[in-house]
């Protein structure tokens, strides 16, 4: 059972699939892990089967196709939910802290410390030492207000 450049088709089509799979892994866009099932499932039905590479090739496109949009249709319907949504967002994230004014806001403007380091602040004026709370976000820059 000759195959692509010597190799057993089965074996072929099993190490795309692999490839197809450590390549989603390297640059991940949940489209290439599709493919890879499509390649894998090619691989099996070649080993069973002695089909020629022009019919293995077809059926690989149309299982590819099939898979990448039942599998896009799937993630539309359900989403994958992040775990921590505000992981990237530092100024989200200290919505609701408690901040402590270092360089008096005046004018509307200052420094706060938040844990271990300062932030630009803008809120209602007050002296260095007053506690604050954080109420959202303008980029980089923390909104205070006073505390309730």
């Amino acid at each position: 059972m000759g195959g692509l450049d010597g190799l057993e088709p089965h074996y072929a089509w099993l190490a795309i699939g692999l490839v197809l799979a450590a390549a989603e892994m390297a640059v991940p866009g949940v489209f290439l892990i599709w493919m890879a099932g499509a390649a894998l499932i090619v691989g099996f039905v070649t080993w069973l089967l002695p089909i020629g590479v022009p019919l293995q090739i077809v059926l690989f496109a149309l299982l590819a196709i099939i898979a990448v949009f039942t599998g896009r249709r799937y993630l539309k319907e359900h989403p994958v939910e992040a775990a921590d949504p505000m992981m990237n967002d530092r100024g989200a994230r200290a919505v609701g802290e408690i901040v402590v004014v270092t360089q008096a806001i005046e004018g509307g403007t200052g420094k706060v410390r938040m844990g271990d380091s300062e932030w630009l602040a803008k809120g209602a004026d007050a002296a260095p030492g007053t506690r604050l709370k954080v109420s959202g976000h303008d980029g980089v820059v923390l909104v205070v207000e006073p505390l309730d």
